[in-house]
Protein backbone atom coordinates (compact mmCIF):
# COMPACT_ATOMS: atom_id res chain seq x y z
CA UNK A 1 0.00 0.00 0.00
CA UNK A 2 1.08 3.57 -0.67
CA UNK A 3 2.29 5.61 2.25
CA UNK A 4 0.73 8.97 3.08
CA UNK A 5 3.67 10.86 1.60
CA UNK A 6 3.53 8.92 -1.67
CA UNK A 7 -0.21 9.46 -1.92
CA UNK A 8 0.28 13.18 -1.42
CA UNK A 9 2.99 13.34 -4.07
CA UNK A 10 0.83 11.36 -6.47
CA UNK A 11 -2.05 13.74 -5.81
CA UNK A 12 0.24 16.72 -6.42
CA UNK A 13 1.35 15.38 -9.80
CA UNK A 14 -2.24 14.53 -10.79
CA UNK A 15 -3.40 18.06 -9.96
CA UNK A 16 -0.47 19.54 -11.91
CA UNK A 17 -1.57 17.49 -14.93
CA UNK A 18 -5.19 18.64 -14.58
CA UNK A 19 -4.14 22.28 -14.21
CA UNK A 20 -1.89 22.01 -17.28
CA UNK A 21 -4.75 20.61 -19.34
CA UNK A 22 -6.96 23.47 -18.19
CA UNK A 23 -4.27 26.00 -19.09
CA UNK A 24 -3.83 24.52 -22.58
CA UNK A 25 -7.59 24.75 -23.14
CA UNK A 26 -7.58 28.31 -21.82
CA UNK A 27 -4.84 29.29 -24.26
CA UNK A 28 -6.59 27.71 -27.21
CA UNK A 29 -10.02 29.20 -26.49
CA UNK A 30 -9.25 32.67 -25.11
CA UNK A 31 -5.66 33.72 -25.83
CA UNK A 32 -4.21 32.53 -29.13
CA UNK A 33 -7.12 33.72 -31.26
CA UNK A 34 -7.42 37.20 -29.78
CA UNK A 35 -4.19 38.94 -30.78
CA UNK A 36 -2.68 39.70 -27.39
CA UNK A 37 0.27 38.29 -25.46
CA UNK A 38 -0.06 36.94 -21.90
CA UNK A 39 2.52 37.47 -19.18
CA UNK A 40 6.00 35.97 -18.89
CA UNK A 41 7.89 33.78 -21.32
CA UNK A 42 4.65 32.33 -22.68
CA UNK A 43 3.85 35.85 -23.83
CA UNK A 44 6.99 35.82 -25.96
CA UNK A 45 6.07 32.35 -27.22
CA UNK A 46 2.60 33.59 -28.15
CA UNK A 47 4.06 36.41 -30.21
CA UNK A 48 6.45 33.98 -31.93
CA UNK A 49 3.47 31.84 -32.92
CA UNK A 50 1.62 34.91 -34.22
CA UNK A 51 4.58 36.01 -36.36
CA UNK A 52 6.08 32.71 -37.52
CA UNK A 53 3.29 30.17 -36.89
CA UNK A 54 5.62 28.21 -34.62
CA UNK A 55 3.37 26.72 -31.95
CA UNK A 56 3.47 27.88 -28.33
CA UNK A 57 3.51 24.18 -27.49
CA UNK A 58 6.89 23.70 -29.15
CA UNK A 59 8.25 26.95 -27.74
CA UNK A 60 7.23 25.88 -24.25
CA UNK A 61 9.16 22.64 -24.65
CA UNK A 62 12.26 24.46 -25.90
CA UNK A 63 12.13 26.91 -23.00
CA UNK A 64 11.08 24.74 -20.08
CA UNK A 65 12.94 21.46 -20.58
CA UNK A 66 16.45 23.02 -20.25
CA UNK A 67 15.27 25.19 -17.35
CA UNK A 68 13.75 22.14 -15.62
CA UNK A 69 16.96 20.14 -15.97
CA UNK A 70 18.99 23.04 -14.58
CA UNK A 71 16.57 23.55 -11.68
CA UNK A 72 16.56 19.80 -10.93
CA UNK A 73 20.29 19.85 -10.18
CA UNK A 74 20.73 23.42 -8.95
CA UNK A 75 17.61 24.14 -6.88
CA UNK A 76 14.99 21.55 -5.93
CA UNK A 77 14.24 18.19 -7.52
CA UNK A 78 10.57 17.89 -6.59
CA UNK A 79 9.80 21.42 -7.69
CA UNK A 80 11.60 20.85 -10.99
CA UNK A 81 9.84 17.53 -11.65
CA UNK A 82 6.36 18.85 -10.87
CA UNK A 83 6.94 21.90 -13.03
CA UNK A 84 8.34 19.75 -15.82
CA UNK A 85 5.26 17.49 -15.68
CA UNK A 86 3.08 20.60 -15.90
CA UNK A 87 5.07 22.03 -18.82
CA UNK A 88 5.11 18.76 -20.78
CA UNK A 89 1.39 18.22 -20.26
CA UNK A 90 0.61 21.80 -21.26
CA UNK A 91 2.76 21.61 -24.41
CA UNK A 92 1.47 18.28 -25.68
CA UNK A 93 -2.14 19.12 -24.79
CA UNK A 94 -1.88 22.44 -26.66
CA UNK A 95 -0.33 20.76 -29.70
CA UNK A 96 -3.16 18.22 -29.67
CA UNK A 97 -5.86 20.89 -29.31
CA UNK A 98 -4.41 22.85 -32.23
CA UNK A 99 -5.05 19.85 -34.47
CA UNK A 100 -8.74 19.78 -33.53
CA UNK A 101 -11.50 21.92 -34.99
CA UNK A 102 -12.63 23.91 -31.96
CA UNK A 103 -14.10 26.79 -33.95
CA UNK A 104 -17.45 26.50 -32.18
CA UNK A 105 -15.81 26.97 -28.78
CA UNK A 106 -13.08 29.53 -29.46
CA UNK A 107 -13.86 33.04 -28.32
CA UNK A 108 -12.64 35.62 -30.81
CA UNK A 109 -13.07 39.36 -31.20
CA UNK A 110 -12.69 39.95 -34.91
CA UNK A 111 -15.86 42.05 -34.82
CA UNK A 112 -14.23 44.35 -32.26
CA UNK A 113 -16.87 43.74 -29.59
CA UNK A 114 -16.18 42.69 -25.98
CA UNK A 115 -12.43 42.73 -26.57
CA UNK A 116 -11.62 42.86 -22.86
CA UNK A 117 -13.43 39.61 -22.10
CA UNK A 118 -10.59 37.46 -23.48
CA UNK A 119 -7.82 38.72 -21.15
CA UNK A 120 -10.24 39.03 -18.23
CA UNK A 121 -11.51 35.44 -18.45
CA UNK A 122 -8.13 33.94 -19.36
CA UNK A 123 -6.44 35.97 -16.60
CA UNK A 124 -8.87 34.68 -13.99
CA UNK A 125 -8.45 31.08 -15.14
CA UNK A 126 -4.66 31.16 -15.40
CA UNK A 127 -4.37 33.03 -12.10
CA UNK A 128 -6.33 30.27 -10.38
CA UNK A 129 -4.25 27.59 -12.16
CA UNK A 130 -1.03 29.26 -11.06
CA UNK A 131 -2.19 29.53 -7.45
CA UNK A 132 -3.29 25.89 -7.24
CA UNK A 133 -0.08 24.64 -8.88
CA UNK A 134 2.19 26.67 -6.59
CA UNK A 135 0.32 25.39 -3.51
CA UNK A 136 1.08 21.86 -4.72
CA UNK A 137 4.83 22.54 -4.87
CA UNK A 138 5.11 23.06 -8.62
CA UNK A 139 4.70 25.95 -11.02
CA UNK A 140 3.71 26.79 -14.57
CA UNK A 141 7.33 27.05 -15.69
CA UNK A 142 9.15 29.87 -17.44
CA UNK A 143 10.15 32.67 -15.08
CA UNK A 144 9.24 30.49 -12.08
CA UNK A 145 12.39 28.44 -12.69
CA UNK A 146 14.45 31.62 -12.63
CA UNK A 147 12.66 32.82 -9.51
CA UNK A 148 13.36 29.54 -7.70
CA UNK A 149 17.07 29.72 -8.52
CA UNK A 150 17.45 33.36 -7.52
CA UNK A 151 15.53 32.75 -4.29
CA UNK A 152 17.86 29.90 -3.36
CA UNK A 153 21.04 31.82 -4.11
CA UNK A 154 19.88 35.26 -2.99
CA UNK A 155 16.82 34.88 -0.71
CA UNK A 156 17.00 38.57 0.14
CA UNK A 157 16.45 39.58 -3.48
CA UNK A 158 12.99 40.48 -4.73
CA UNK A 159 11.96 39.31 -8.19
CA UNK A 160 9.10 41.77 -8.39
CA UNK A 161 11.15 44.19 -10.48
CA UNK A 162 12.47 41.44 -12.76
CA UNK A 163 8.99 40.03 -13.43
CA UNK A 164 7.61 43.54 -13.88
CA UNK A 165 10.36 44.34 -16.39
CA UNK A 166 9.68 41.13 -18.35
CA UNK A 167 5.94 41.76 -18.46
CA UNK A 168 6.56 45.37 -19.50
CA UNK A 169 8.81 44.16 -22.32
CA UNK A 170 6.09 41.74 -23.46
CA UNK A 171 3.49 44.52 -23.40
CA UNK A 172 5.72 46.92 -25.35
CA UNK A 173 6.74 44.29 -27.92
CA UNK A 174 3.11 43.39 -28.48
CA UNK A 175 2.56 46.87 -29.90
CA UNK A 176 5.01 46.17 -32.73
CA UNK A 177 4.05 42.52 -33.20
CA UNK A 178 0.31 43.07 -33.48
CA UNK A 179 0.36 45.60 -36.33
CA UNK A 180 1.33 48.70 -34.32
CA UNK A 181 -1.93 48.61 -32.40
CA UNK A 182 -2.21 49.93 -28.84
CA UNK A 183 -5.07 47.60 -27.96
CA UNK A 184 -2.89 44.45 -27.49
CA UNK A 185 -0.75 46.42 -25.03
CA UNK A 186 -3.82 47.28 -22.96
CA UNK A 187 -5.06 43.68 -23.10
CA UNK A 188 -1.66 42.42 -21.97
CA UNK A 189 -1.67 44.81 -18.99
CA UNK A 190 -5.20 43.76 -18.04
CA UNK A 191 -4.24 40.09 -18.27
CA UNK A 192 -1.10 40.56 -16.12
CA UNK A 193 -3.00 42.49 -13.46
CA UNK A 194 -5.88 40.02 -13.19
CA UNK A 195 -3.61 36.96 -13.23
CA UNK A 196 -1.47 38.43 -10.45
CA UNK A 197 -4.44 39.35 -8.26
CA UNK A 198 -6.21 36.01 -8.66
CA UNK A 199 -3.05 33.96 -8.06
CA UNK A 200 -2.22 36.02 -4.95
CA UNK A 201 -5.70 35.42 -3.58
CA UNK A 202 -5.39 31.69 -4.29
CA UNK A 203 -2.01 31.49 -2.57
CA UNK A 204 -3.32 33.37 0.49
CA UNK A 205 -6.51 31.33 0.72
CA UNK A 206 -6.52 29.43 4.00
CA UNK A 207 -3.73 31.61 5.42
CA UNK A 208 -5.74 34.76 6.03
CA UNK A 209 -7.68 35.04 9.25
CA UNK A 210 -9.04 37.43 11.87
CA UNK A 211 -7.12 38.39 15.01
CA UNK A 212 -9.27 39.37 17.97
CA UNK A 213 -7.90 41.14 21.04
CA UNK A 214 -10.47 40.88 23.81
CA UNK A 215 -10.25 42.92 27.02
CA UNK A 216 -12.60 41.49 29.62
CA UNK A 217 -13.02 40.75 33.34
CA UNK A 218 -14.47 37.36 32.34
CA UNK A 219 -11.37 35.76 30.89
CA UNK A 220 -12.16 32.16 31.74
CA UNK A 221 -15.78 32.38 30.58
CA UNK A 222 -14.86 34.02 27.28
CA UNK A 223 -12.00 31.59 26.65
CA UNK A 224 -14.22 28.60 27.35
CA UNK A 225 -16.93 30.00 25.07
CA UNK A 226 -14.52 30.49 22.16
CA UNK A 227 -12.97 27.08 22.62
CA UNK A 228 -16.35 25.38 22.85
CA UNK A 229 -18.16 27.21 20.05
CA UNK A 230 -15.42 28.14 17.57
CA UNK A 231 -12.85 25.47 18.39
CA UNK A 232 -10.00 27.95 18.63
CA UNK A 233 -7.45 28.30 21.39
CA UNK A 234 -6.98 31.53 23.30
CA UNK A 235 -3.92 33.20 24.83
CA UNK A 236 -4.66 35.04 28.08
CA UNK A 237 -2.52 38.00 29.16
CA UNK A 238 -2.86 40.19 32.28
CA UNK A 239 -4.06 43.76 31.59
CA UNK A 240 -4.82 46.94 33.54
CA UNK A 241 -7.31 49.60 32.47
CA UNK A 242 -5.60 52.92 31.73
CA UNK A 243 -8.55 54.97 33.03
CA UNK A 244 -10.08 52.81 35.76
CA UNK A 245 -6.82 51.08 36.74
CA UNK A 246 -8.87 47.92 37.22
CA UNK A 247 -7.23 44.57 36.69
CA UNK A 248 -8.56 42.74 33.65
CA UNK A 249 -7.36 40.20 31.12
CA UNK A 250 -6.62 40.47 27.42
CA UNK A 251 -7.37 37.43 25.29
CA UNK A 252 -5.78 36.96 21.89
CA UNK A 253 -7.57 34.65 19.51
CA UNK A 254 -7.16 33.98 15.78
CA UNK A 255 -10.27 32.77 13.99
CA UNK A 256 -11.27 31.97 10.42
CA UNK A 257 -12.83 34.82 8.45
CA UNK A 258 -16.11 33.01 7.94
CA UNK A 259 -16.53 32.80 11.73
CA UNK A 260 -16.64 36.56 12.30
CA UNK A 261 -20.46 36.70 12.49
CA UNK A 262 -20.62 33.88 15.02
CA UNK A 263 -17.78 35.46 16.96
CA UNK A 264 -19.65 38.79 17.15
CA UNK A 265 -22.77 37.06 18.45
CA UNK A 266 -20.75 35.29 21.14
CA UNK A 267 -19.15 38.55 22.29
CA UNK A 268 -22.57 40.15 22.77
CA UNK A 269 -23.03 37.81 25.71
CA UNK A 270 -20.38 39.83 27.56
CA UNK A 271 -21.51 43.49 27.45
CA UNK A 272 -18.61 44.76 29.58
CA UNK A 273 -16.07 43.30 27.16
CA UNK A 274 -14.07 45.33 24.62
CA UNK A 275 -12.96 43.68 21.37
CA UNK A 276 -10.47 44.92 18.78
CA UNK A 277 -10.47 43.02 15.46
CA UNK A 278 -7.81 43.13 12.72
CA UNK A 279 -6.93 41.19 9.59
CA UNK A 280 -4.14 38.62 9.62
CA UNK A 281 -2.46 38.17 6.25
CA UNK A 282 -0.81 34.85 7.09
CA UNK A 283 -1.01 32.20 9.76
CA UNK A 284 1.45 29.44 10.57
CA UNK A 285 0.56 26.32 12.47
CA UNK A 286 -2.76 24.65 13.17
CA UNK A 287 -5.26 27.33 14.20
CA UNK A 288 -8.30 25.86 12.46
CA UNK A 289 -9.60 23.41 15.01
CA UNK A 290 -8.95 22.32 18.56
CA UNK A 291 -10.10 18.91 19.76
CA UNK A 292 -11.39 18.56 23.30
Amino acid sequence: MLTGEKKKQGSDYAICVIMALAMALNYQIFILSNAFAPAGLNGLATMVQYLFHFSVGYMSLLINIPLAVFTFFAVDRRFALKTLVFSLTFSFALLFLQKLDLTRFIYHTRDGKSTLLAPVVSGVINGAIYGVTIRRGGSTGGTDFVAAYVHKKRPEYSLVHVIFALNTAVAVLSYFVYDFNIEPVILCIVYCFITSRVSDDMLKAGQQAIRAEIVTPHAEEVADCLLRELRHGVTILPAVGGYSHRTKSMLICVINKHQITQFSELMRQFPDTFVCVSNVTETLGNFKKVSR
